[in-house]
């Protein structure tokens, strides 16, 4: 069965337009971790576009492309693009697919992770750069794990008040 990954095309920037539906917003962080990603890693993930150009998902990707020196002399302009054609509606629930499916980090596993990254000898402050983190976050991801560790002594018993009426309730 052919797929449109089949078929990955690079087209210059300016043969490529948002979208006018598209309800994702990526945070200033995000977008430099983005960027840091595609300047690491390359580019991994191709755009997805209508044949005339419309972008159905990979919208920052491109907007980096297209005013980012850095990522647009990494290919001279040109971005990887499959094509997909479909109907509006059918172009709209794709871009929510490919948004909502990237899914969210589990915060222990990140904490493991982080904890792992800083002791194979990478420093903190490159951690927190490559990862796209603060110092506040990764702080807190690394002591999340050694929490308990802390204290000397053991946690003290929690209360629950008590009420002699109903009426002490309200």
């Amino acid at each position: 069965m052919k797929q449109p990954i089949d078929n990955i095309e690079w087209l210059d920037i300016d043969q490529l337009r948002a979208n006018a539906y598209n309800p994702n917003h990526v945070a200033k962080p995000e977008l430099a971790l983005l960027k840091i990603s595609i300047l690491e890693d390359g580019w991994t993930q191709p755009l997805v576009a209508t044949s005339e150009g419309e972008i159905i998902d990979g919208y920052h990707r491109w907007t980096l492309a297209k005013n980012d020196k850095e990522i647009n002399d990494l290919t001279d302009g040109m971005v990887p693009v499959v094509v997909l054609n479909k109907p509006l509606q059918d172009r709209m629930m794709s871009t929510i697919r490919h948004n909502r499916a990237r899914g969210i980090h589990n915060i222990l596993s990140m904490g493991e992770i982080s904890s792992f990254l800083s002791q194979s000898g990478l420093s903190d402050g490159e951690i927190i750069r490559r990862l796209g983190m603060d110092k506040e976050e990764y702080g807190r991801l690394t002591d999340n794990l050694t929490m308990v560790e802390h204290g000397d002594t053991d946690f003290s018993k929690s209360w629950l008040p008590t009420f002699e009426t109903d009426d002490d309730i309200l």
